[in-house]
C-alpha cells in the first residue's frame, strides 16, 4: 500500500489545486481553492472557457460579480467531481472588514444555492483576523460554514474556535519558510516549526473538546505531510499526492486525541486586545498573516485584469 493509501487510513485527503484533472487522479474527500490557484488554473487553455463564459454571462454586473460567479462555476465542477466539500475564499481587501466579509460570505452561498448546490458542501474561506473571525462567528450561526485560512498561530487558532468556525487551515510551509529565512537551517520531520504549530493546534482543540476541524495546509514536502498523520484533515497539492502516492514507506499515526489529553497545553481566554497584543507578539505570525493577505489581494488584482481584459 503506497503512502497516499495509509495516510488515508487516519487522515481526510483534500486536494489543494483548482485543476480538475489533478483532483480526479488522487480521489480526495474534499477540495480547497484560492485566489492564486483560481489565477493559476485560469491561465491554462483548458481552463480559459470558464473565465471568457463568466465574463461574457456577466458582463452588465461589474467585474467582482463576474470574479463570485467564475468561482463558483470552479467549486460546481469541483463538487461534480469529489464526495465532499469545497473551499470557496472571499476577496482579501475584505481581511478587515466584518460586515464586507459577513456580506459576501453570504452572496457565494446564495450563488452556490441558486445553482442548486447545498451550503452543507460549501465552506467560505475568511483570513483569520479579529474582523475575519468575528464575520465567520456571524455566518456559523446562519449556517454557512466557514474555512478559516491564513492562520499561522495559536491564539489565531483559539480564537478561530471560540467562534464556532467550522474548520481551520494553520500555514505549515509558511511557517517553515519563515524559521528557515531566520536561521538559514533547513528543518526535517518532527523538528520542523510549522509541523509543530499544528501538533499544538491539535492537542489543544481535542484536549479542551473543541469540534473545530484541524486542516494542515500549505505543505513543501512530504516529510510535513507525514509528521501530521491523524491531523482531521490536510490539504495537498497535486505534486506532493504524486510523490505520496509512489512512496513506500510505513506512514505511523503522529496525532491522536488520546495523545492530546495527555498534553501540557493550557486553556487560552482572549478577547480582542488579549489576541491582537498575543498575535504582536508572534513575529513569523505577524508578518505571515500580512504577507499572505497582501499576496492573495494582487493575484485579485490580476483576476480582475484578466476580466478587465476580456
Amino acid at each position: 500500500m503506497n503512502q497516499l493509501d495509509q495516510l488515508k487510513q487516519y487522515t481526510t485527503i483534500v486536494a489543494d489545486t483548482g485543476d480538475f484533472q489533478s483532483i480526479e487522479a488522487y480521489a480526495p474527500q474534499d477540495a480547497t481553492t484560492n485566489p492564486s490557484l483560481i489565477l493559476k488554473a485560469v491561465q491554462k487553455a483548458e481552463y480559459r472557457p470558464l473565465l471568457e463564459q463568466a465574463a461574457r454571462d456577466h458582463r452588465s454586473h461589474g467585474v467582482a460579480h463576474i470574479i463570485d460567479q467564475l468561482l463558483v462555476s470552479f467549486g460546481r465542477r469541483i463538487l461534480d467531481i469529489i464526495p465532499g466539500r469545497v473551499s470557496t475564499e472571499t476577496d482579501a481587501r475584505l481581511s478587515f472588514d466584518t460586515a464586507g466579509t459577513i456580506a459576501k460570505g453570504r452572496e457565494l452561498i446564495a450563488l452556490y444555492e441558486a445553482a442548486g448546490v447545498s451550503r452543507e458542501r460549501v465552506l467560505i474561506k475568511i483570513a483569520s483576523t479579529w474582523e475575519g473571525i468575528r464575520a465567520a462567528e456571524v455566518l456559523e450561526r446562519e449556517g454557512i460554514r466557514c474555512n478559516m485560512t491564513l492562520l499561522f498561530s495559536l491564539p489565531q487558532a483559539v480564537a478561530c474556535a471560540d467562534a464556532g468556525a467550522q474548520l481551520i487551515s494553520p500555514f505549515v510551509g509558511r511557517i517553515y519558510d519563515w524559521y528557515k529565512k531566520q536561521s538559514g537551517q533547513e528543518y526535517m520531520g518532527a523538528d520542523d516549526p510549522g509541523v509543530q504549530s499544528v501538533q499544538r493546534i491539535y492537542n489543544y482543540y481535542r484536549k479542551f473538546g473543541h469540534d473545530t476541524e484541524v486542516m494542515g495546509a500549505s505543505f513543501r514536502n512530504t516529510s510535513q505531510i507525514l509528521e501530521l498523520a491523524g491531523c482531521d484533515l490536510l490539504t495537498i497539492s497535486p505534486e506532493l499526492l504524486q510523490k505520496l502516492a509512489q512512496g513506500e514507506g510505513a506512514v505511523k499515526r503522529k496525532l491522536s486525541p488520546e495523545s492530546a489529553a495527555q498534553s501540557d497545553l493550557q486553556r487560552m481566554e482572549l478577547d480582542e486586545k488579549a489576541f491582537r497584543f498575543l498575535l504582536n507578539e508572534d513575529a513569523m505570525a505577524t508578518e505571515k498573516l500580512a504577507e499572505g493577505i497582501r499576496q492573495f489581494c494582487a493575484d485579485a488584482v490580476k483576476l480582475e485584469g484578466l476580466i478587465a481584459a476580456l
